[in-house]
């Protein structure tokens, strides 16, 4: 006689977490920029495509401690594993190779995107020193935004150990948009705190 085996009724997956800024830009800001921007089709306003924080190790590429102290801070304040970026030709008054390795990157998309835009805007500018707001100067042709940072002791995750090593780290934000005031528009809604008068 066959065995009858029960098959377990399989558990219904767990809700999946929605950053607060992404449930921001889904509830109100897209519809928002929209109405704004004046445009006819949702395809066209500007969205968040992804974050990309850079550590350049410029002269110290070989100092292997800068190396792990980049890769920690990134690590820490990402939440995910960084790769190393490098040279893709040689240059010789830079005593650099083809190969060499000359920084790190991580590239956040999704849910770490949108916390790590949320951080960044909210908790890591206000800490800044003598900050007055970011320029509006720093978006390129196609409307991504730069925001340079000469060192990374503003982030909360990292601890004063964390620090002792200073480094400049650069955040891109990469937007899909028509035109670069699309772009701003959409980093104004995320509440990026741009310097008064700077239009």
């Amino acid at each position: 006689m066959a065995n009858s085996t029960k098959t377990q009724p399989k558990s219904a997956p767990a809700a999946s977490y929605t950053p607060r800024l992404k449930q921001q830009y889904n509830d109100e800001i897209q519809s928002a920029l929209m109405k704004e921007l004046k445009l006819g089709n949702v395809n066209d306003v500007p969205r968040l495509e992804k974050i990309v924080i850079n550590v350049g190790l410029g002269s110290a590429k070989d100092d292997k401690k800068l190396l792990e102290v980049a890769a920690n801070t990134l690590r820490k304040i990402t939440g995910q594993q960084p790769i190393s970026t490098v040279a893709k030709q040689s240059i010789a008054s830079f005593k650099l190779r083809e190969g060499n390795r000359i920084g790190m990157k991580a590239t956040l998309r999704d849910a770490r995107m949108y916390e790590f835009a949320d951080r960044l805007i909210n908790i890591v500018l206000p800490r800044l020193r003598d900050f007055h707001g970011v320029s509006a100067k720093a978006f390129d042709r196609q409307g991504n935004y730069s925001i340079g940072l000469t060192d990374q002791s503003s982030f909360p995750e990292l601890s004063y150990e964390d620090t002792a090593t200073a480094h400049g780290l650069q955040v891109v934000f990469v937007i899909n948009a028509i035109k670069p005031e699309h772009s701003r528009s959409l980093l104004e809604k995320f509440g990026m705190p741009f310097e008064k008068g700077d239009r």
